[in-house]
């Protein structure tokens, strides 16, 4: 996850004090530091890994606790629907697994499904969660949340609720594959704001939505909501199947400058609003260049605070665990298990480098080819998102197809971008793929 507004708050900062606000004490114990640790971020992770006789805490851990869902969105990289799974971790197992996230000192979990407010126990992990010390958030569509459910959801405590709109009516009822979501998934965010719930609107853009973003960013703050989290699409599930459907690269940048924009306007004005991103790391780049043209005084700094990001965070600081237990690098990597809760312990399977996937996601820096190797901002990024690479050509280590800048902006030869990895519809034909390391390639 990139977050935008808080690295225009301290720009903000910055020009109102003509100091550029120091990272000490930025992300401290609590909400905050949670927070921080959601899935991009460092926070945490940054403090421990240096500390002498501190373990360096565990990765954000997103939790599909069960793969049913009341929708058959276009983009679910789980390709969930509306019926019951075989061989679901129990609730005694989903304890078992929590003691030793715990152990493993895992700052967040995050609840989701398909939809896991369909889950019977789903509360009663709820509850162990908070009660365990977790930053808790629940992942939802919304379209259950009535006012018995909202009061439930509320008396629960849950950190954050995030609730899935991929734009106005009709193109999100579209998306969604039921006709009165919109209306649904809305009043839920209605409901939830009135108990005092911390609420967050998710928008994944393809082509077949953006023209919705606009009036999306201006309902978030009619209805004076707390975050909004903006995806780019990754190829996983059904998003891998629509992949020929992924923003363009103008409408991307587009994109990106009116969330840019936004959130510099709520940083001036004081105001109570988050902007994230999230599955493409070169946002990070593109805000550097968003501050240099403008500020670029600051740009050295911010720079700075870019590369301690680093971007890219699959198999490092953000984990899953699906509804069987298997465990994978990120939700995007469903296609890809690094091994199974009922037979060894999370913490085993994470800290284990002989896996090739995971080896090459821990190596620093990581072993990209391509574009993405000669890189100006590699540092910043990481190489982007690896599971991209992967989906469209075999070659987890290949240059991401997604990343929206052309090869003058990354210090490439110029004019080369004709030779560049295009995004192409889904083929339809199985391969198998295998996951190997190279030397690194990065210069």
């Amino acid at each position: 996850m990139f977050r935008i507004s808080q690295y225009l708050r301290e720009i903000a900062q910055a020009e109102k004090t003509g100091v550029y606000p120091s990272p000490i004490g930025r992300h401290v114990s609590g909400q905050g530091a949670a927070e921080s640790a959601l899935p991009g971020g460092r926070g945490l992770a940054a403090q421990g890994a240096g500390a002498v006789g501190i373990q360096k805490p565990g990765p954000v851990v997103i939790w599909n606790l069960i793969r049913r869902c009341n929708l058959t969105c276009k983009h679910c990289y789980a390709l969930s629907a509306d019926h019951e799974y075989e061989g679901e971790l129990s609730r005694e197992e989903v304890f078992t697994v929590m003691d030793d996230l715990k152990a493993y000192r895992v700052p967040v979990l995050i609840l989701s499904g398909g939809e896991p407010l369909l889950r019977p126990d789903i509360f009663e992990i709820a509850q162990r969660s908070r009660d365990m010390g977790f930053y808790t958030g629940l992942s939802t569509n919304g379209t259950l949340i009535d006012e018995p459910m909202a009061d439930r959801v509320a008396a629960m405590g849950f950190n954050y609720v995030g609730i899935s709109l991929d734009g106005l009516r009709e193109t999100h009822d579209k998306f969604r594959r039921l006709e009165g979501a919109f209306d649904r998934s809305l009043a839920a965010v209605h409901l939830l704001h009135e108990r005092g719930v911390k609420v967050g609107l998710r928008f994944t853009m393809t082509a077949m939505n953006a023209h919705d973003l606009p009036a999306l960013l201006d309902l978030m703050r009619t209805e004076q909501v707390d975050k909004f989290y903006f995806s780019h699409l990754n190829y996983a599930g059904r998003g891998n199947i629509h992949r020929g459907k992924d923003a363009q690269f103008q409408a991307t940048r587009d994109a990106l400058d009116m969330l840019i924009e936004r959130a510099w306007d709520a940083a001036q004005r004081g105001l109570d609003e988050e902007y994230v991103t999230g599955n493409n790391d070169a946002d990070g780049p593109y805000l550097l260049n968003w501050v240099e043209a403008r500020f670029p005084q600051w740009a050295p700094m911010l720079r700075e605070r870019l590369v301690a990001w680093g971007g890219n965070s699959s198999g490092v600081n953000v984990a899953n665990i699906d509804n069987l237990g298997h465990v994978h690098p990120d939700t995007m990597w469903w296609h890809h298990k690094l091994g199974d809760v009922r037979e060894r312990p999370f913490s085993a399977i994470w800290s284990d480098t002989s896996e090739p996937l995971m080896a090459g996601l821990k190596a620093k820096p990581r072993a990209v080819k391509g574009r993405c190797a000669v890189c100006k901002h590699f540092d910043i990024c990481g190489g982007n998102t690896r599971v991209r690479a992967q989906q469209l050509t075999g070659d987890a280590w290949a240059e991401d197809p997604g990343c929206y800048f052309t090869d003058e902006e990354i210090g490439a030869t110029a004019g080369s971008d004709a030779t560049r990895l295009t995004m192409e519809p889904v083929s339809g034909k199985r391969r198998v793929v295998a996951i190997h390391l190279e030397e690194n390639t990065h210069v």
